[in-house]
């Protein structure tokens, strides 16, 4: 952390990482750990608003928390780049979306930061019938007049459970409403690359998957500037793939053919990305010749019909779809699926839990296509 931040941003002007971590003090209206069923590990329930640990891990702040004066010791401090969830210009659609009663403006934040050379990338976490449409336009806009320290802004959909209860009601992205958004983001896309050289604005790959669109070509995302976003994340995926498949395919005709036939193995993946693995799977057959695996999609029951990404799926659910099932001799999974650093999934299954449920062995596949091919082929990780 010291050789990426330096050591003056660890330990002055208040940004000592010792210190107790500052916690949210919004209610949005999409929050997503509003709706977390209850029972789960307590460090889920805890809202991160901390610009400093933000920089650490990419993660997302409103900078509706900083204390007199911090704007400016960022600036000093040099804390770029800076990830902000803006979600909307509108001062008092802002607000609404924070849940506060009071305007919640950004713009002057935004303004102060520029000014001062950081770099900033933006998130619009977008809710149909509330910050699309106009007002979509709108914030792009407002946020393109501050191109280039603004250098990315992402566009999300809302990620909706079962368990909302009694929380602001809202809809989920039908193919109707994630066509709008894409081709106003689009348009708009088009216009700002001719005007500033740069497209900006970038749709998550579920808006894609839910309108069903084609994901665009990897040269559309000017270097995946969004990817914690799950910006582009499929296509690099893919791209990736497609290259080790190149490299393993050389390998073969430099004497590597008579290699020991592959274990069977299994997939276990959401199901917005299930037409994608198998597409990458057939590919390694065509090319290989070889591979013999079984892509399960994985309904989330947990979280409900409406969230299907792989990074939320559970390893109850998991377990209780694929018990039973021919696994093969090893099932991969996503390490996105796992909380960082450690091998639990969201409920508290462990990898140990997986594996002595279903009956085979569980093997982590990093978001990597090069070591999705290997564990594929049979290969150690790389």
């Amino acid at each position: 952390a010291k050789q990426y931040l330096g050591a003056d941003f660890l330990i002055k002007g208040g940004y000592n990482l010792m210190d107790a971590e500052r916690s949210c003090a919004n209610n949005c209206i999409f929050c997503f750990i509003d709706q977390l069923p209850r029972g789960m590990r307590g460090s889920l329930y805890y809202k991160d608003d901390d610009t400093r640990l933000g920089l650490l891990h990419g993660n997302y702040v409103t900078l509706t928390n900083l204390a007199p004066g911090e704007l400016e010791r960022m600036v000093r401090l040099r804390v770029s780049p800076v990830n902000v969830s803006v979600h909307a210009t509108d001062p008092a659609l802002r607000g609404y979306m924070l849940g506060s009663p009071a305007p919640r403006g950004i713009m002057g934040e935004l303004e102060a930061l520029a000014a001062g050379g950081i770099t900033i990338n933006c998130q619009v976490v977008c809710c149909p019938g509330v910050n699309d449409g106009e007002a979509l336009r709108r914030t792009v806009r407002d946020l393109a007049g501050l191109y280039p320290a603004v250098a990315s802004v992402s566009v999300v959909p809302v990620g909706l459970t079962k368990h909302r209860g009694t929380l602001t009601p809202l809809r989920p992205f039908d193919a109707c409403c994630a066509r709008a958004v894409l081709s106003d983001m689009e348009e708009l896309g088009e216009t700002l690359l001719r005007e500033l050289g740069s497209r900006l604005v970038y749709c998550a790959d579920e808006l894609y998957i839910t309108a069903g669109r084609q994901l665009p070509g990897g040269a559309f995302y000017e270097g995946y500037p969004q990817l914690e976003n799950g910006v582009g994340m499929m296509r690099l995926l893919m791209g990736q793939f497609e290259q080790a498949c190149g490299r393993g395919a050389l390998a073969l005709t430099r004497g590597r053919a008579g290699e020991r036939r592959p274990r069977r193995f299994s997939i276990a993946t959401g199901r917005a990305a299930g037409r994608f693995i198998n597409d990458m799977l057939a590919a390694a057959s065509r090319r290989f010749g070889r591979v013999e695996g079984e892509v399960y999609e994985i309904r989330n029951d947990f979280f409900g019909g409406t969230v299907d990404v792989a990074g939320l799926l559970t390893g109850g659910d998991i377990i209780a779809q694929l018990r039973g099932k021919p696994l093969g001799d090893a099932l991969l999974i996503s390490r996105t699926m796992l909380r960082r650093g450690e091998s639990v999934f969201l409920d508290g299954i462990s990898l140990w839990d997986l594996e002595a449920a279903v009956g085979t062995h569980v093997r982590v596949v990093e978001s990597d296509g090069a070591d999705l091919l290997s564990a594929m082929l049979g290969r150690p990780g790389g």
